[in-house]
């Protein structure tokens, strides 16, 4: 049967998930939430004293993808589509480490977690803009990806190198899997996309719940005056 080729927007600046959809044949429109991260946390944390982190990854998806989506039902320029906010950590020993930020900060991290394992959460949320008449159902959704990592027992040196790529600086956990850090996880159980932050078969049962095949993703092809920020 003919259908309607859907847009997805993702409400994230990160290059490692917009690359991960562009090798699903995903062509996403980008909107970059402003969200106060912090304050969110903050705030479920008032409520839910022990919060998880992986719920704490869930919450931020969810107000990301939330905060893009008001964005968009304001623009009546905007075509309606479906938003998905993401949002990463790694927890090792019950503790959340987020992106170091600095370079003695990755540097220690990663004299902490060498020769370890650690499980990285991705949040994911799916917010339906679509309209009735396009078969939009105004559902809010998301689930956890949760992925073991095995990290390589690194000496020094091997640390100091690359840190002094600058890559550990600004990602979840202080490594990549699809980038320079990939040489220093010895292996995974669990989702791969997941750790590089966009869980592929999550999203694909993600969008099933509301009745969207992932197929109709690959159908889209917003113009490239789409890849903007707000």
């Amino acid at each position: 049967m003919p259908h309607s080729p859907v847009q997805l927007v993702l409400a994230s600046r990160s290059p490692a998930r917009l690359a991960t959809l562009r090798s699903a044949g995903v062509e996403p429109a980008v909107r970059v939430s402003h969200v106060d991260e912090d304050a969110v946390l903050a705030a479920a944390r008032e409520r839910y004293p022990d919060l998880p982190p992986s719920d704490a990854v869930l919450v931020l998806a969810q107000a990301k993808a939330e905060e893009v989506a008001r964005v968009l039902d304001g623009d009546h320029d905007a075509p309606g589509a479906l938003v998905l906010g993401c949002d990463s950590m790694l927890e090792i020993d019950g503790e959340i480490v987020g992106k170091p930020g600095t370079a003695e900060v990755a540097r220690e991290r990663w004299r902490s977690m060498r020769g370890r394992s650690g499980v990285l959460h991705s949040g994911h949320w799916v917010v339906d803009c679509r309209s009735h008449d396009d078969g939009g159902t105004g559902a809010t959704l998301g689930a956890t990806s949760s992925t073991t990592v095995h990290f390589a027992d690194l000496d020094d040196a091997e640390i100091d190198a690359y840190v002094a790529t600058g890559e550990p600086l600004e990602v979840a956990g202080a490594f990549t899997i699809d980038g320079l850090g990939g040489p220093y996880v010895e292996r995974l159980e669990g989702d791969p996309h997941g750790v590089v932050g966009v869980s592929l078969p999550l999203l694909r049962e993600l969008l099933a719940e509301i009745d969207v095949p992932f197929r109709h993703l690959r159908d889209h092809r917003p113009p490239q005056d789409q890849q903007q920020q707000v």
